[in-house]
């Protein structure tokens, strides 16, 4: 798209709730533009106001623009479902805006009238064709169908012997189909075959070794139990040693435990001496952070009472900048109540005329 006119003027939409008022899109006055899209041969009317799109009309045949003042212009845009208003800053700018919109207009009428002798022009050697020739692949009613033929299909008599061979084909297509696929299956099974055997293969060969080292095994347990008898008939020389043994391992206990519990009273308090030196220096710590605290807390008592008299100073800015506001806006309410009786008197003289 290319823009071809170009205005400046205020933007206003018609009020969607009431249908009456006239609600500003735009807070000055905008670029109001008429661009030609070659492609599509579309004319349309775009205004942005910033990166919003306020205005996009796509003007067609039927539209009307309405001069209802020497410097506000408006039309009606089914499409968007709204009416466009433009304010203009003389009535030239108006009037030539006009002029163009007429002559887009027509252009657009136009355009439309030579896209309908196309579309014409290219239907009619299509229903002379399917006059002249029923079975023609190419004419609309062979696609879609006519009425007669689409409420009740009929098979013509070419399409019949072509689906047979199709039939014809499906038996040796799906044996053909059903071989393949037992093929596959005594492929896999003659692999399965193999890897069994040679899984029994080498099952026997475990079975061998597993008997040997059983009779191993029971060697061995044989020599042991040969071993325990022996052992027993020693243990009952034994038995007193032994006793005496069991006693002395018994005070040997009692002395290692009242060790251990001396070696833990030591632990715990070299734990505590270790315990009170870091508590020593966190002491001396906190002192020194308490000492820097307070030299700290009396800086910002300063820094707190200077705030304070800025924040009275700045108050009292602020209550002599809110009467000054407040005389400003009583201002200009008075402003924009003489401008709202200026509207009505201008509606009520539009109305009149």
């Amino acid at each position: 798209e290319q823009p071809i006119f170009s205005t400046r003027a205020h933007v206003f939409q018609i009020d969607p709730n009431t249908k009456k008022n006239w609600v500003p899109t735009s807070k000055h006055a905008v670029t109001v533009s008429y661009f030609y899209d070659s492609t599509r041969n579309v004319y349309r009317i775009i205004s942005l106001d910033g990166s919003k799109a306020i205005i996009n009309s796509t003007i067609t045949p039927n539209m009307t623009f309405t001069k209802t003042s020497q410097k506000f212009g408006q039309w009606a845009d089914s499409r968007a479902n709204t009416v466009y208003g433009l304010g203009f800053s003389s009535e030239h700018h108006l009037s030539k805006f006009a002029e163009k919109f007429q002559e887009f207009k027509e252009a657009a009428r136009l355009a439309k009238e030579k896209s309908q002798e196309k579309m014409e022009l290219t239907s009619t050697p299509s229903q002379e064709s399917a006059g002249g020739d029923i079975q023609s692949p190419l004419t609309p009613e062979s696609i879609n169908g006519t009425d007669d033929e689409r409420a009740m299909p009929e098979v013509t008599q070419n399409s019949e012997p072509r689906a047979e061979p199709t039939q014809n084909a499906l038996p040796f297509t799906h044996s053909s189909t059903i071989n393949k696929h037992w093929e596959a299956e005594l492929a896999t099974l003659k692999g399965n075959n193999a890897k069994l055997t040679a899984a029994l293969l080498e099952s026997t060969a475990n079975v061998k070794q597993w008997k040997q080292q059983l009779a191993a095994y029971q060697e061995e347990a044989e020599r042991l139990h040969k071993r325990v008898t022996e052992l027993e008939c020693v243990s009952s020389q034994a038995n007193a040693v032994h006793t005496h043994k069991t006693e002395l391992n018994q005070t040997i206990q009692e002395l290692e435990t009242t060790l251990k519990k001396k070696e833990e009273e030591i632990e715990g308090l070299k734990q505590e001496i270790e315990n009170a030196r870091e508590l020593q220096a966190q002491r001396d710590s906190l002192t020194q952070k308490l000492q820097e605290v307070e030299i700290r807390n009396k800086d910002l008592e300063g820094q707190l009472s200077d705030l304070e008299q800025r924040l009275e100073k700045s108050q009292n800015e602020q209550e002599a900048f809110r009467n000054n506001l407040k005389t400003l806006l009583e201002i200009l309410d008075g402003k924009i109540f003489e401008l709202t009786e200026l509207r009505d008197n201008l509606a009520k003289l539009i109305e009149c005329s």
